[in-house]
């Protein structure tokens, strides 16, 4: 569910079973739904100027490369429950609330995990994201800085800090 180092992914047997199935559609039938379009466009004629043979080609790099992105992935799981901070410190697989520079007003509320786990109910950022690298080992109510895309850094207040719970 969550990376905790450059080599550890954390996911949660729901998570780990969701991306070996990915896994699996693209090494088997989605390999070879590509290759059948690929020999299909091939057959057209003149490959250099044949859209539909580029196209293909195009979708089968994006395919090995998601295949490659997901084989890393899993070889580097670690499934299990969230590992929760025991110390109260912002830790992966925590939903953690934010305020940008001392405004409560102005917060943010989100998940600090792999992009692997991102869900639609909630904002997700990456503990190797600026972010996230700031925010990871404060704890509630203290002040964390981390750097903005343009060399500026930026405060930020963690307001509250809980396990993700799905």
């Amino acid at each position: 569910m969550t990376q905790t180092s450059e080599n550890v992914t954390w996911l949660t047997q729901e998570a780990y079973n969701k991306l070996k199935e990915e896994l699996d559609y693209l090494t088997g039938p989605a390999r070879t739904e590509i290759a059948a379009k690929i020999a299909a466009a091939r057959e057209e004629g003149d490959l250099r100027e044949n859209g539909g043979y580029h196209a293909a080609k195009e979708e089968q790099g994006k395919q090995e490369l998601r295949v490659r992105q997901l084989t890393q992935l899993l070889e580097n799981a670690q499934v299990g429950e969230t590992p929760t901070s025991a110390d109260g410190a912002v830790a992966p697989g925590m939903v953690v609330t934010i305020a940008f520079d001392g405004d409560e007003d102005d917060t943010l509320t989100f998940l600090l995990a792999s992009r692997e786990y991102a869900s639609a109910d909630i904002e997700t950022y990456s503990p190797q994201s600026p972010l996230g690298t700031g925010v990871l080992g404060h704890k509630v109510g203290e002040d964390a800085e981390y750097e903005l895309p343009n060399g500026r850094t930026a405060s930020v207040k963690i307001l509250k800090a809980e396990p993700y719970q799905g």
